[in-house]
């Protein structure tokens, strides 16, 4: 196993060591330009924006025991009361078209009835292809469960991408419904590496090479720094690098 080497707390440490101490590798830095509110949910973490009545990013750990569960998926859609109105409500997605798009899955919290329950927070939904959602986005909500089992952990982000200046929106209080999603996926077990992937709300039919990109394209293209936290030298190399090869 290729191990790098930093120093750490004034100590000479392994990368995995690092991020055992340092806490919430996965989060973004904070937003300069969109309004954000943090909200910390016991499986994950989220950027909401209240003009866009969505997230601007969500953020977990997927580890190999939280991979894994017996949970039964919850049945409803819940307002968040935890922000302001005018916000999502189920009335805006009744007869819209579009489906209620997980940004943190459902599939990687059957570990904890809570953390079930708080994935189907509105605040952790966008409004997304039917067919996407069903298709190619869960076959990579897939993937890193798969990645997490196999490296023992892995840090991951996604969220909506906003192409247009003026966004098509849903239901009386205008959610806004997003040109296209982004994923990125950090590994720091063995070998760094981290993948991303961008995906237009209409698409999804293609295989995932389709769709592959660095972290350093996906940062361009959403205005979002990932992976702050990592030592420059380390997120420098793995976010200007992605190969699905390597995490096959």
């Amino acid at each position: 196993m290729n191990r790098v080497l930093i120093v750490c707390f004034g100590v000479l440490a392994t990368l995995e060591l690092y991020a055992q101490h340092v806490k919430n590798v996965e989060l973004p830095a904070p937003l300069k330009s969109m309004k954000e509110q943090i909200l910390r949910r016991k499986g994950y973490t989220v950027s909401y924006n209240k003009d866009l009545k969505i997230p601007n990013w969500v953020a977990w750990h997927l580890t190999a025991e939280h991979a894994n569960g017996t949970v039964e998926r919850f049945k409803s859609y819940l307002e968040d009361e935890d922000v302001p109105k005018p916000r999502a409500t189920n009335d805006d997605y009744r007869g819209s078209g579009w489906s209620h798009g997980h940004m943190c899955p459902a599939g990687d919290n059957k570990w904890d009835e809570q953390a079930m329950r708080e994935t189907f927070l509105l605040t952790n939904m966008c409004p997304q292809d039917r067919s996407l959602n069903s298709g190619l986005w869960n076959r990579i909500e897939m993937d890193c469960r798969k990645w997490a089992k196999k490296y023992s952990d892995v840090y991951i982000v996604c969220g909506p991408v906003l192409l247009n200046r003026e966004h098509e929106t849903i239901g009386d209080n205008k959610v806004v419904v997003p040109e296209a999603f982004f994923k990125v996926i950090l590994c720091l077990q063995g070998t760094p590496k981290a993948i991303g992937f961008v995906i237009r709300n209409n698409e999804g039919k293609k295989k995932r090479d389709h769709y592959i990109n660095t972290v350093d394209d996906v940062e361009r293209i959403t205005g979002i720094d990932f992976f702050p936290s990592l030592p420059d030298e380390i997120e420098n190399k793995v976010e200007a690098y992605a190969n699905y090869s390597d995490w096959r």
